[in-house]
């Protein structure tokens, strides 16, 4: 006893002379709140779209990297998108149900992303959200709440279908992304799902702001149907209301920031004070995976980035490893214990127990300049080298040494030091001091069990191909969407059309016929692109065959400069055929700007061939192998990827699609 007080006096002193502030670590004064876990979203729309297209290895070591358990980022939650056959963001994702009676449960790569995923881990906890829905759940209505018990039983028929076909069990459930929510829709929800016997599937709302509390305070009813209070990009804060429903507390997206040098240090500040300042047990990343075209909305988001499945190069980067510091040393069911706070000169700390002895503690000090997320901004935040010294008291007290991991980024990614394992720290008499640096993070843990996986690097980053020709025939047969193409408005799907019996049987068609509940500003024509954002001079050749007589049309594209939610905006070289025999070269998807037009031939229910060429400020046009145009002056856009579409939302079929780029 006498040793231990020596030892103490000694550790005092010490800290009295270097100035080290004192932070407890005890958890005889009660525990926090359950630790949730932290998970990535795929959706919201279309960035794991170009994921599935990687050639194997590759594509396990991605999926290694986000899900495996120690290995990289261990992720505990995946989040996606139920597929509304809209744009929401990066594309559009296909809804299982494109019209009343229709059901699919294997179109898009999201059930594929699950079962990856669980396959991994187990215990990963899947989440399902709706962005948009297809126009016949609003029957003409902007809204989905329109009959409630209609897109109610829509979004169940999501969650059996994922058990029944794939295996798969939806934990928990969201109403309609960043969209005013519906008392009675969240009522009605919770109801279809006691009767469909998913007692155990629980509400998250409403994936805005905190407005939700306000309301469940108020209505006991609505306040019993949701489980999970989830906001988007809090700022790390929550509100007295949110707090004093006393409901579980998420931060159901967050992040949304360029995964560069500042993206890792965003994030490390999110995961500490989402907890520290707002109580919540939970984040989920926007998005999971940068796995879509750069130039597209919010180009290079997400923990890593696999945006080149023809090359198989991808690139792990700061946020997969500033995961780990939690992920792979906290699992959910871990309790946050109430001793957790700020460090006197920047940055925060948080402890979490097992409650079996096992304590792992995480520290950051991110500045303001490494701690710049896109949405919100964080406030200024100035921090400076510390000592910092920890008392480990109640059931840590008798805690000999600390394994510890340790990051250090930097705005020069090349002098990043990641997810590095150091000597461990002894702990004396309950005391340990850390020398902290600046843009930091540090675990200290009594596990063992952490890692920093590793793969032999990935084959060289190269830009798609200059030639490139797809004719359809070969296919996944779970998987509808073809290799690259990345729907913008519309859905475009593998189709076996069982009464041609020639060279056309299988082909790529445009399958949303009415605009849908949107939740971006969705062309008011189709378009899917592919290629290279940087294409100048191109060929793209491609058959069509229009389906609706009369008044349907089909186009091909090349230098469309926008995507995403920029996409009624897109400019290129747009060629135009209709079923009425005429034909038109735009400027714009919108065809306003006209460029060439005349009379084709072209009709509804017979292939043709178009080919659309251009060189510097010149394009010309083909149709059936035949000059239908030429000496369109076009000056802008400069460059831009390769597209096919459709003058409506109408049915229409496409085939041997290629692309010769210069």
């Amino acid at each position: 006893m006498a040793s231990c007080f020596r030892i103490t006096l000694v550790l005092l002193a010490f800290c009295m002379c270097t100035r080290a502030k004192f932070y407890v670590i005890d958890d005889l004064v009660g525990l926090g709140r359950r630790f949730d876990g932290i998970g990535g979203l795929s959706g919201g729309g279309a960035t794991s779209r170009l994921l599935i297209n990687y050639e194997e290895p590759f594509r396990s070591q991605i999926l290694d990297y986000l899900f495996k358990p120690n290995f990289g980022a261990s992720l505990q939650i995946l989040k996606v998108e139920i597929g509304g056959d809209a744009q929401t963001t990066d594309g559009t994702e296909p809804s299982h149900m494109h019209y009343e009676g229709d059901e699919n449960y294997f179109r898009g790569y999201e059930w594929w992303l699950m079962k990856e995923a669980k396959k991994r881990n187990p215990d990963i906890t899947l989440i399902g959200l709706p962005w948009a829905f297809p126009y016949w759940l609003g029957k003409g209505q902007s809204t989905p709440y329109h009959i409630p018990e209609v897109t109610a039983s829509y979004v169940v028929s999501w969650i059996i279908g994922a058990k029944q076909y794939h295996g798969l069990d939806i934990e928990y459930i969201g109403i309609w992304n960043e969209r005013k929510f519906d008392a009675n829709y969240i009522k009605v929800l919770r109801s279809t799902l006691d009767k469909a016997g998913l007692p155990d599937v629980a509400i998250i709302a409403a994936d805005g702001n905190w407005d939700i509390s306000d309301a469940m305070a108020k209505d006991p009813h609505l306040n019993g149907a949701v489980e999970i209070i989830g906001v988007h990009y809090p700022g790390t804060n929550t509100t007295p209301v949110a707090l004093s429903t006393r409901k579980t507390l998420w931060s159901s997206e967050d992040y949304s920031t360029f995964n560069n040098a500042v993206g890792g240090g965003c994030w490390a500040r999110i995961l500490n004070q989402n907890y520290v300042n707002g109580r919540m047990t939970s984040t989920i990343s926007w998005n999971l995976v940068a796995s879509y075209y750069r130039d597209l909305s919010f180009g290079g988001d997400g923990l890593m980035t696999a945006e080149e499945p023809w090359s198989g190069n991808y690139v792990v980067q700061s946020p997969i490893w500033i995961t780990a510091h939690t992920t792979q040393f906290a699992q959910p069911g871990w309790r946050y214990l109430q001793t957790v706070g700020h460090l006197t000169h920047g940055g925060s700390y948080v402890a979490l127990t097992d409650g079996k002895g096992n304590l792992t503690v995480v520290i950051e000090t991110m500045t303001h300049d490494h701690s710049i997320c896109v949405r919100p901004a964080l406030p200024p935040y100035s921090v400076t080298p510390q000592n910092a010294t920890f008392i480990l008291k109640g059931s840590f007290s008798t805690v000999t040494e600390l394994q510890v991991w340790h990051s250090k980024l930097d705005f020069d990614q090349s002098k990043h030091s990641l997810f590095k394992k150091l000597e461990t720290v002894k702990v004396e008499a309950g005391f340990f001091t850390l020398n902290l640096g600046v843009d930091e993070v540090y675990t200290l843990t009594t596990l063992t069990t952490g890692q920093k996986g590793h793969y032999t690097d990935p084959p060289n980053s190269s830009p798609f191909p200059k030639k490139y020709l797809d004719d359809f025939n070969v296919r996944n047969p779970a998987f509808d969407e073809a290799p690259y193409f990345a729907d913008q408005t519309g859905v475009f799907e593998y189709f076996q059309n069982l009464t041609d019996p020639g060279p056309h049987v299988f082909t790529l068609r445009q399958v949303v016929t009415h605009r849908p509940i949107a939740w971006a500003s969705d062309a008011d024509q189709t378009i899917s692109i592919i290629g290279d954002h940087n294409w100048k001079d191109v060929t793209v050749t491609c058959d069509v065959f229009i389906e609706t007589a009369n008044t349907g049309g089909v186009f091909i594209a090349a230098r469309v400069d926008k995507g995403g939610e920029e996409v009624r905006q897109a400019t290129g070289v747009f060629f135009w055929v209709f079923a009425n025999g005429t034909y038109k070269v735009t400027n714009d998807i919108g065809g306003k700007t006209v460029r060439a037009e005349g009379l084709s031939g072209t009709t509804a229910g017979k292939w043709h061939t178009l080919a659309l060429s251009i060189k510097g400020p010149w394009a010309y046009g083909e149709l059936n192998g035949y000059p239908l145009w030429k000496d369109a002056v076009i000056l802008n856009p400069k460059n831009g990827w390769a597209a096919i579409g459709t003058a409506s939302f109408e049915y229409a079929q496409f085939d041997n699609f290629q692309v010769l780029a210069d």
